[in-house]
């Protein structure tokens, strides 16, 4: 994920209507920050009422068709509302300081209805027994979802969620492109965020076929979107992202193209 965001120019021009903006971003926000701690407990089986193991029992053929029609969703979402002429579409309705928080909203809201309604498929695919040892599978796990948000926080979290354009918005300024920036991860790994998902998905100390099947839809769409998304910055940032791709790896620090 990168922290390269479009951020519009047209504000709202009273300070009710940049109030109101500020309200609707802020609310997108903690929609956000809530459905991204209740995945944390969905992906690991714990703390969470409804979770990847949980949940009405459905034939297996069922469960595959829903889970998959849940994810797909979510991805038709996530992707079209990210791409460059839907925003010019989209911004034609909306006024542009809320665009990213409109997103954010849009993908948090199919994300709970997929866990609302994803359907468990319990079938053990591995289960490591050994205590010492499954503690630090979980550990690892929990260090994915570390990586993820403190990359968010070496680029722009909080534009990245919206929340910055609405409270520059509201106080009246205008906020330019971001510029290209690598703040330390980002030197070596060109996503971070994407590797601290992949990391969170699979260090599972107990594998359910509902969370294989999860983590290995959700991997092939993760490789998907950056093919998507580094187009974009390509055309962005030209050759200065030409010569970034060359120096840092995509996604494993030890391997230059992977």
């Amino acid at each position: 994920m990168s922290e390269a965001r479009a951020i519009g120019s047209d504000m709202p021009t009273t300070r009710v209507l940049r109030f109101t903006a500020f309200v609707f971003g802020a609310v997108s926000y903690l929609t956000f920050l809530f459905t991204i701690l209740y995945a944390i407990g969905f992906v690991s089986d714990s703390v969470v009422p409804k979770s990847i193991n949980s949940g009405t029992k459905t034939p297996i053929y069922e469960a595959v068709t829903i889970n998959l029609a849940l994810m797909s969703l979510f991805a038709l979402q996530h992707s079209m509302m990210a791409r460059k002429g839907y925003k010019q579409r989209w911004t034609r309705f909306i006024p542009r300081p809320i665009e990213r928080s409109t997103y954010i909203l849009f993908a948090s809201l199919t994300l709970l209805l997929l866990f609302w309604q994803w359907r468990p498929m319990p079938a053990i695919i591995w289960h490591i027994g050994e205590a010492e040892m499954a503690a630090t599978v979980a550990t690892l796990s929990l260090g994915g979802w570390v990586l993820v948000f403190s990359s968010t926080f070496l680029i722009n979290h909080f534009e990245l969620f919206g929340l910055h354009q609405v409270t520059s918005n509201l106080a009246g300024r205008e906020v330019p492109g971001p510029p290209f920036r690598t703040p330390l991860l980002y030197n070596f790994v060109r996503h971070p965020i994407y590797l601290g998902f992949i990391i969170a998905f699979w260090a599972a100390p107990t594998m359910s076929a509902g969370h294989l099947l999860f983590a290995a839809v959700t991997t092939v769409y993760i490789f998907v979107g950056i093919m998507l998304e580094e187009r974009h910055l390509i055309d962005m940032f030209g050759d200065e992202y030409r010569r970034y791709m060359e120096r840092a790896s995509m996604l494993f620090p030890w391997r230059k193209r992977i």
